[in-house]
């Protein structure tokens, strides 16, 4: 879960820089999935949802968590969806964002339950934050970041939790 996020996050920053024009502001996230930094983009995304997957199955086998599985089966499946479908093919490529958004959020929350406090109440808080910006991002309300700068306050906050609960898990050797 620590290497989904991360490997995610540092490939998307690349992107970001090698993309001619790109403005975090204007641009969606998605874009760098057509051009000339697909293959860098839509292959990250797609190892992001490849690794979400084995996180969800290594993860259901310590915790027997259902929900929490699922949620993060969920973002794995959406990931990958995310970079099988560019945005070039508007229907699969938003449901699939739309998959990985919500139980993004969903996971980070539910993933409370599973971390010792005071990290459960960051999840929480995560989770919250990236919803809230999920619906108000979907109301086309950007709080003045733009179209880009909104979405990314939808996914940083779970790439962060992504981060932070894989390597929670890291300093626990017995899971």
């Amino acid at each position: 879960m620590f290497f989904s996020s991360a490997q995610f996050l540092l490939i998307l920053v690349i992107a970001e820089a090698l993309y001619p024009g790109y403005s975090v502001s204007k641009n969606y996230i998605s874009d760098l999935g057509v051009g000339t930094t697909a293959p860098l983009f839509n292959s990250s995304v797609f190892v992001l949802g490849v690794t979400a997957l084995a996180g969800a199955y290594f993860v259901h086998r310590v915790f027997k968590f259902k929900l929490f599985s699922v949620l993060v089966a969920l973002i794995g499946i959406g990931a990958m969806g995310v970079g099988v479908f560019p945005e070039t093919i508007p229907i699969p490529h938003s449901i699939s964002a739309l998959i990985t958004f919500v139980c993004g959020g969903l996971s980070a929350i539910v993933s409370s339950k599973l971390a010792e406090r005071p990290f459960s109440y960051f999840c929480v808080c995560l989770g919250i934050l990236s919803l809230v910006a999920l619906a108000l991002f979907t109301a086309g309300t950007c709080l003045g970041l733009g179209v880009g700068g909104m979405e990314r306050m939808v996914a940083y906050p779970t790439l962060i939790w992504g981060i932070g609960f894989g390597g929670f898990l890291m300093s626990h050797p017995d899971t």
